[in-house]
């Protein structure tokens, strides 16, 4: 919690100490807090054109940030990409035109590309993209919210930690962008840090709600109401069980959630950080059109 006139207390215990000092998480947490607050008091006009702003201005002032100074190997990279596919896998077919958003380097994308007849590899870098080579996957630019593919030509979507990262408003507006571009009976499937269990970027140090470039977590009831609010038909949630994802009823979820935020914030933190309950919360939630 920060308190006026002094610095930030530090209230958890970083994970990462042997490789960031205390000091180096609380510029990192100033830096990251003050962007943050220019992006959510910004006019949707102006934002739009800052979120790369911002984050380009964090690696630039916080030189220890862990994007910066990790370096993730082939075989890092290969395991992170096979436990994503083995989850979204039962959704993939042979005809399946795929739409990755915040594709970032497009290692997922390009293992899709292998399975499905096209894929689109959406993000708001074109030089990130630069290295996105295949003949199944077109490179998409976009400004945060849109989606500028055919309407109707996508039958699976997908993003993994990055609906958290964006404005409220424009979180809802790309996932109508996103509706429009899905064919009927084709989905999307979500993956987003569950508030109940966070915060989940670096104010989890300092402050019992995201106030980082986490603009805004969200809990599975929340995201079914968001899904069925600009149109899909079913909503749907698939919790990691036993090392595979298992549909579970959304309603036992949404109970579960209800119990939880009845918790004490301490207890709830602790109970949340069991693998158990962890993967509870964060499923992957898919919508149908």
């Amino acid at each position: 919690m920060e308190v006026a006139g002094s610095a930030p207390v530090l209230t958890r215990k970083p994970l990462m100490k042997a490789s960031r000092s205390a000091a180096e998480i609380e510029q990192h947490y100033l830096v990251e807090i003050e962007l943050a607050e220019r992006l959510r008091a910004a006019p949707r006009d102006q934002r739009l054109g800052l979120y790369g702003q911002v984050y380009d201005e964090l690696f630039r002032r916080v030189p220890a940030h862990p994007q910066l100074t990790r370096k993730v190997s082939d075989a890092e990279r290969a395991v992170a990409v096979a436990i994503r596919m083995a989850g979204l896998r039962p959704f993939i077919k042979p005809d399946t035109v795929f739409l990755e958003v915040g594709a970032g380097d497009g290692s997922f994308t390009l293992a899709v590309a292998e399975l499905a007849r096209h894929c689109y590899a959406l993000d708001v870098s074109r030089e990130i993209l630069e290295g996105v080579r295949h003949p199944k996957v077109e490179t998409v630019l976009s400004d945060g919210c849109s989606v500028p593919v055919p309407p109707g030509s996508v039958t699976l979507a997908y993003s993994n930690q990055v609906m958290e990262h964006i404005h409220p408003d424009d979180a809802l507006e790309q996932l109508r962008n996103l509706y429009a571009a899905i064919a009927p009976g084709g989905s999307y499937v979500c993956v987003t840090p569950n508030r109940l269990n966070g915060p989940h970027d670096v104010s989890k140090f300092y402050d019992p709600v995201a106030r980082g470039f986490h603009l805004k977590e969200y809990t599975i009831g929340e995201l079914e109401q968001l899904f069925r609010g600009v149109g899909f038909a079913r909503v749907q949630a698939y919790p990691r069980v036993f090392r595979r994802n298992v549909r579970v009823p959304m309603g036992l979820l949404k109970g579960f959630e209800r119990l939880l935020a009845l918790l004490p914030d301490k207890m709830r933190r602790r109970l949340g950080q069991t693998s158990a309950v962890k993967n509870l919360l964060s499923p992957l939630v898919r919508g149908i059109k």
